[in-house]
């Protein structure tokens, strides 16, 4: 049975060009990697506050620079499952799209040489490289979204790095605890990733893509997605027993819920639609799991 994919209207249209499911991968390893740097001083507010607004434009902008690449590629049509083909399904143009992702790569830019100011403008490099890897995550003539390599890249800069800059602009250094701690959220940013691609397999064979999902096969897939869930969780428990961190900690055990939901929406369907919620899922495991850790260290800290 064919679904009909129903074009949104108003504001609707360019929120979802910010694809916002997504939009946790950056704000949860910024609020985590700050909570992680208030165990070793005092919060500077407008830091945080520009790095998270910083993150969060960059990855609107990759989003939309994905947007931009499917469509001249043809990957995306008006029966596109999810919140890409905004551009196919709701008539904005394309170059639109390309102009308001340059233009938040601009703003991210200014707030970026904020940021330098305050701290090192060796970050201007790191920030750099981030923004060349989110352009051309989709752009650019070999894509990564389209080679097996898209979890590691996106988890290790929109997971790890993250958080390693975040707790970097607070304290002024990188600890081996804050790499450790960055573990489990780098590989739940590549969980986000991987659940849409399996979401898209199909899809993306049709498209020329090699990914990571497409390489293994769909159950195989399934599996690697069920192991970064579970590693992430015992990454923590492992933690809390080698007393790196507070049995605090263990507060994000209450977000296991969402990520067997997941699973086994993916193991119960096969087509994209009846699939999206699992997506949801995986985004929202992500979300908590870094908002409790992040909370659950704070707690430790203070009592």
């Amino acid at each position: 049975m064919q679904h009909t994919i129903k074009a949104d209207t108003g504001w609707r249209i360019w929120w979802q060009l910010t694809r916002p499911h997504t939009l946790t991968a950056a704000f949860a390893p910024v609020f985590l990697g700050t909570m992680i740097a208030l165990t070793y001083g005092d919060l500077h507010f407008p830091l945080f506050l520009a790095m998270l607004i910083a993150s969060l434009f960059i990855q609107m902008a990759t989003n939309m620079f994905n947007e931009y690449y499917d469509f001249k590629r043809g990957l995306d049509t008006e029966h596109s499952v999810g919140i890409g083909g905004t551009i196919v399904r709701n008539g904005i143009k394309a170059q639109t799209v390309l102009a308001i992702a340059l233009a938040l790569y601009a703003v991210s830019m200014l707030i970026g040489v904020y940021i330098c100011s305050q701290t090192s403008w060796g970050l201007a490099l790191v920030g750099l490289v981030s923004m060349l890897i989110g352009y051309l995550y989709t752009g650019g003539p070999y894509p990564i979204a389209y080679t097996p390599f898209g979890e590691l890249v996106s988890g290790v800069v929109m997971g790890m790095l993250l958080i390693l800059i975040a707790f970097y602009i607070q304290t002024g250094t990188v600890t081996a605890l804050a790499i450790l701690i960055s573990i489990p959220s780098m590989l739940l940013v590549a969980a986000i990733m991987l659940a849409n691609n399996i979401r898209d397999l199909e899809g993306d064979k049709i498209g020329g893509r090699k990914t990571l999902a497409i390489l293994v096969g769909r159950p195989a897939a399934i599996k690697i997605l069920a192991t970064f869930f579970c590693i992430s969780y015992l990454w923590v428990i492992g933690l809390v027993i080698l007393g790196q961190l507070t049995p605090w900690a263990l507060l994000v055990l209450i977000s296991i819920p969402k990520p067997i939901k997941a699973i086994t929406i993916f193991h119960a369907h096969l087509l994209p639609l009846e699939v999206m919620p699992a997506m949801k899922h995986t985004a929202v495991t992500n979300t908590i799991f870094g908002l409790l850790l992040g909370i659950g260290i704070l707690i430790g800290h203070l009592v």
